[in-house]
């Protein structure tokens, strides 16, 4: 038989001021409605109220992993080092891999997600196509060694997260596969309250061709996106946008003393022209050590994660190594580069003929200076390193961009044999062939998605959960704890937990105002108020916590008046 809670035997110690280690409102709240604790940098406990929602939030998951054949199972949180050998990844993943020695000096690591761990299950056991396609996942907590854990739950290093693993015969397969659970992790989204976008995605660590993310819009998101109302949205880390260019003035080529302009912003107002009139120049050190310039539109930005793909390992140059290399600071251009020096321009200065560059020389810069004619760019160095920004054409229909941020709650990836080949996991074909599995992960952040809730449900006076995964549906809010108010609140309790609504009485000795901001505070979606004149009358007042609409209810309808409107609104 199901009970009602009771606020004084519920352990949710709430906090009076805001937390000054919280810069995220979700995060501030979390802590100070008694509902996560920091027990060190980047880890976090989670209070019974929090754990009443993450549970309601892998239920979603579960379900819906379900409905498209999914089997849950788990694996060990540690891992063994010879696996991440075999995949490569030992050494590639960096330091936020926990690596450890067990008393025998065997290598492992705490997993940060585990493609190694599940490859490695299947490797021996599914050996003919046959038995194709299997998908299997977990929830589990994992573990990445970040360098600067911030903003609660959403930069943590021990999270708890669903990550999903498919196995198929063919390309084909593994695209039904990703489809599938891409089309699950939206509706995971939207049953738990999250207005997310899918957007395109870099694969990062995990590798593999192609990858989605869904990222709940929040102004406190950390990652930047771009969309457009035809449906295109992608990370700016990985988008391919239309940046439009402003060409400089045609002629010859002319040498202008531009002082003080070390500066896109300066020269631009030292010449009367637009940034993007500009050309931004980044002198950098390539994976292999090498020396380099790139060339972006001056209104743009190369992208690290962009420039990863094309120059390895790089870092951008030091004072020192641009000495070095003969480079002059602020004033570099592609015209007389010092030898060993290479060129490299965006895909977005192709189709540009006229160039107002840097003159290598200080306090000079060029302008009409013309592609083919006075420098060249060799054709393989035409790359694509700039973050799409507000305004750039959409790829899809070339209307202007939208931007906006947004707070990774998943990621899908399609990996193709990337890992089966690494690690020798093959399988039967029908004509005899041995093959690697062509494999997709997928991985939803489930204490991520919490504080995203949050960040997208609150106000000035705390949370407002939607009812989809707030702890409690209702909260009994009596003025009075003893006599007649009580006992009526402690009727409509138990009235409404067997309209089958989950419920929680406020029994505390606390003035009206303690428990008015607590409420409010935590945030449970209605609030039932009784107090003696209300009791006298008959009615008490329900408050939506969301909208602050209050309405006054017959004692004796109060159970009912809730579930009619609780029900349609669970997950």
């Amino acid at each position: 038989m199901k009970h009602f809670a009771r606020m004084s035997a519920t352990y949710a110690p709430t906090l009076k001021e805001d937390p000054a280690e919280a810069e995220l409102a979700s995060h501030r709240l979390l802590l100070r409605a008694g509902m996560i604790r920091k027990t060190a940098a980047g880890l976090y406990s989670y209070l019974p109220l929090a754990w009443r929602s993450l549970l309601k939030i892998e239920a979603v998951i579960r379900e819906e992993m379900e409905d498209i054949g999914a089997q849950e199972m788990l694996v060990p949180m540690v891992t063994p080092g010879e696996l991440w050998h075999d995949s490569g990844r030992w050494e590639k993943y960096g330091p936020e891999l926990m690596r450890m020695e067990d008393r025998h000096g065997r290598e492992f690591c705490l997993g940060p997600t585990h493609e190694e761990t599940f490859t490695d299950l299947v490797r021996n056991e599914l050996r003919s196509y046959k038995q194709l396609p299997v998908t299997l996942y977990q929830i589990q907590d994992k573990f990445r060694d970040e360098m600067r854990p911030r903003f609660g739950l959403m930069r943590g290093r021990e999270f708890i997260m669903k990550d999903a693993y498919s196995f198929d015969a063919t390309v084909e397969g593994m695209q039904h596969s990703y489809e599938e659970q891409k089309d699950a992790y939206a509706r995971s989204c939207e049953r738990c309250g999250l207005r997310a976008l899918p957007v395109v995605a870099d694969s990062g660590q995990i590798g593999g061709d192609t990858s989605v993310e869904y990222m709940a819009l929040a102004e406190a998101g950390e990652a930047e996106l771009v969309w457009c109302d035809c449906g295109f949205a992608a990370d700016t880390e990985a988008a391919t946008a239309g940046v439009t260019v402003v060409e400089g003035t045609s002629g010859d080529l002319e040498k202008v003393h531009t002082p003080d302009c070390a500066t896109i912003a300066d020269l631009a107002t030292f010449l009367g022209v637009p940034e993007s009139a500009t050309r931004k120049a980044l002198a950098l050190v390539d994976g292999d050590g090498k020396p380099a310039v790139v060339f972006v539109p001056g209104d743009h930005e190369m992208n690290d994660v962009k420039a990863e793909h094309v120059f390895g390992e790089f870092h951008l140059m030091t004072d020192e190594e641009i000495e070095y290399y003969g480079l002059v600071k602020g004033f570099i251009g592609p015209v007389g580069l010092p030898e060993g020096v290479t060129a490299y321009a965006d895909e977005s200065l192709r189709q540009s003929a006229w160039w107002t560059v840097g003159a290598n020389e200080s306090d000079y810069h060029l302008v009409h200076a013309h592609p083919g004619r006075d420098f060249q760019i060799a054709d393989d160095n035409w790359v694509d390193v700039v973050t799409a920004q507000e305004g750039d054409a959409c790829p899809r229909c070339g209307k202007p961009l939208h931007g906006a941020r947004g707070i990774e709650v998943s990621q899908v990836f399609q990996l193709g044999t990337k890992y089966s080949e690494a690690m020798g996991a093959t399988f039967m074909d029908e004509d005899g062939k041995e093959k690697p599995f062509q494999m997709g992960c997928y991985g939803i952040g489930v204490s991520r998605t919490l504080q995203a809730v949050v960040e997208q449900h609150h106000d000035d006076q705390g949370i407002c959960w939607p009812v989809c995964v707030a702890p409690y549906e209702v909260e009994i809010v009596p003025l009075d704890v003893k006599g007649e108010v009580l006992d009526v609140a402690e009727r409509i309790a138990t009235a409404a937990v067997d309209a089958g609504l989950e419920v929680v009485l406020d029994d505390r000795k606390e003035r009206a105002g303690v428990k008015f901001a607590d409420a409010d505070l935590m945030g449970f979606p209605y609030q039932v108020i009784l107090g003696k004149r209300g009791v006298k009358n008959g009615v008490a007042e329900v408050k939506e916590r969301a909208s602050g609409e209050r309405t006054e209810v017959p004692l004796d309808e109060v159970a009912d008046w809730l579930a009619e409107r609780v029900a349609p609104q669970r997950a």
